[in-house]
């Protein structure tokens, strides 16, 4: 099961299953939904900051992304009318089942996980006031022996995140939806409440980020859905790594990398000491007094 407890198990898939003419073609479908969300991502990047007025803004707080949603509908993924009347716990076990299909039943390319309702609405604050970051992903030398002293500090990659929240899903309802009346996006149940926005996060290498900014390709897409937030108390999380330009089955992040980065983004996003927050307003407010050790530091700790 993918669920966390406060958002700490985060699955990475990797199951045996049949593989088939059916799966093949999955598996191409998802690589060019995956491709054309990235594009959207890009154009609506470059149309934002092109509108954006002409005033010098720091380095460290871009602007926020004003794009559409490139979010894949969950109720595409999930029958949603009818896993709405099982509870959290199998919803959890479906959707990690679904995932550990994916890719010809290696689940590679994928992360997922279930977040409780009150983790996600804390994360969320926070990328409201803080909606960039830049995240590190070791990168050990492969030639250093194991004579190698304990102080040479490991190389790390960084990252630039990007945090964005789209329209609020309905509330599913148990019933089959009548193909005649409009959806809405913003339905409520019966007690009024409305499900919190769907949100995504990007992850672009820093380096390409800098040089080929609003062309710079995602190399890791996070999704929350938020469907069954108040139905259930779940947000479903659906991370998807950009497949290669290749058809041998690679992608641009190893899976390993993609979890370190997802991990990452619940130490700077979801804690209960202040410590995170110092690091996080002095990026956005304070760019040139930004420590990279400190922020180091803080993201290697168990």
């Amino acid at each position: 099961m993918c669920q966390f407890s406060v958002y700490t198990n985060l699955h990475k898939i990797s199951v045996p299953h049949s593989q088939g003419e059916d799966a093949k073609e999955q598996q191409e479908e998802e690589k060019r939904r995956i491709r054309e969300a990235n594009n959207q991502a890009i154009r609506a990047r470059k149309e934002a900051i092109e509108t954006e007025s002409s005033a010098p803004q720091p380095a460290a707080a871009s602007i926020p992304r004003k794009d559409g949603s490139p979010i894949k509908p969950l109720d595409s993924i999930l029958n949603l009318s009818r896993i709405v009347s099982v509870n959290a716990s199998q919803i959890s076990a479906l959707w990690t089942a679904y995932h550990a299909s994916r890719s010809e039943g290696t689940g590679r390319g994928y992360l997922c996980a279930t977040i409780p309702l009150e983790s996600y609405e804390k994360m969320a604050a926070v990328a409201t006031k803080y909606h960039s970051f830049v995240l590190p992903v070791p990168r050990p030398n492969p030639d250093v022996s194991l004579e190698t002293p304990a102080t040479t500090e490991t190389p790390h990659e960084f990252f630039f995140m990007e945090w964005a929240f789209h329209e609020s899903p309905s509330i599913p309802s148990a019933a089959e939806p009548d193909p005649f009346v409009p959806s809405t996006h913003t339905s409520q149940a019966a007690h009024g409440s409305v499900n919190p926005p769907n949100s995504t996060i990007l992850f672009t290498p820093l380096q390409e980020f800098k040089m080929r900014n609003t062309f710079a390709t995602p190399y890791l897409v996070l999704t929350h859905y938020t469907d069954l937030a108040r139905t259930h108390g779940i947000v479903l999380l659906r991370g998807e790594i950009t497949p290669g330009s290749g058809n041998d089955g690679r992608y641009l992040l190893s899976q390993e990398d993609a979890q370190i980065l997802s991990m990452n983004v619940q130490k700077f996003y979801l804690w209960s000491e202040k410590g995170p927050e110092s690091i996080l307003s002095t990026f956005h407010e304070k760019p040139s007094e930004f420590d990279w050790q400190e922020m180091l530091k803080y993201s290697t700790q168990l």
